[in-house]
């Protein structure tokens, strides 16, 4: 077993709603004061991160569960005036700056470096943005990043055309190591032994025609997804990364909207977390 130590890393899978894994995980870390110089997240994965770098247990449990039953924020009626399937307004604007309001202070003063990844639409690779001080530019950052590719509209970031990270670099557990963190703390939102399938991605050249480099990103996705996850499992057992995993296939899917299923996953990743940190 990895020995905890205050040079780890914190890599962050996405998932869609999958992530609720992801906030049982962080919160059972915030109770025990667990914290990390660096982290790495990714769509879902960056959202419920910021939760944690303003040290707000419970915020994305909230937001993931609570007020999607209240908001019902995810469905193809918002197609219709935000073409996207998330209402994107409520999620990006009235949510954190009025239902449950986010501690921008306490984010950016927090010691923690914190990266969310996006693609760009234009090559086709990943980018690893932070931002400490503008509030805006961090949420357009958090949206980009958790935009699903053919359900949600392209988001512009510092002039640059922008998807959900997951496209470039779903796991970047790679990223991490770069940054001088060679050993890591990893939560992901599939059980042991997963691998994605090839897809048919038809859509694509159609829906991506301005973008060739996106389009080709998209097809391999699911090869570059599974050798991070031979990677992972490889580190694993070379002891230089702590897992946290689902313990079995689970049933919520990326865009679910069933409370009883999410509140179990939620509790299902607070309960790992408690097991595999407390050995």
């Amino acid at each position: 077993m990895v020995s905890f130590s205050d040079n780890m890393g914190l890599v962050l899978e996405g998932g869609g709603m999958r992530g609720v894994f992801t906030s049982g995980v962080l919160d059972y870390m915030m109770d025990c004061g667990m914290r990390f110089p660096y982290c790495v997240a990714v769509s879902a994965g960056a959202c419920n991160g910021l939760s944690y770098k303003s040290r707000q247990r419970g915020r994305a449990r909230r937001s993931n569960i609570d007020l999607l039953e209240q908001y019902r924020y995810i469905g193809m009626r918002h197609f219709l005036k935000q073409h996207s399937i998330f209402d994107l307004k409520m999620m990006f604007d009235d949510l954190p700056n009025k239902i449950l309001p986010f501690d921008y202070d306490a984010c950016f003063s927090d010691p923690m470096h914190y990266e969310m990844v996006t693609t760009n639409c234009q090559t086709g690779e990943a980018c690893y943005l932070s931002e400490n001080a503008d509030r805006k530019r961090l949420l357009d950052i958090c949206r980009a990043s958790s935009s699903l590719p053919y359900v949600c509209p392209i988001v512009n970031v510092d002039n640059v055309p922008m998807l959900d990270g997951g496209i470039a670099d779903s796991i970047p557990i790679e990223r991490a190591i770069s940054q001088g963190f060679e050993r890591n703390v990893v939560v992901l939102t599939r059980n042991r032994g997963y691998r994605k399938k090839n897809k048919n991605l038809f859509l694509s050249k159609f829906i991506y025609h301005k973008y060739p480099r996106l389009q080709a990103t998209l097809k391999k996705r699911f090869i570059i997804y599974n050798q991070q996850l031979e990677l992972i499992e490889r580190l694993e057992a070379e002891e230089k990364v702590v897992v946290i995993r689902p313990v079995k296939p689970i049933e919520v899917n990326r865009l679910e909207k069933d409370t009883s299923k999410l509140t179990a996953l939620y509790e299902e990743g607070y309960e790992c977390a408690k097991r595999v940190l407390r050995l």
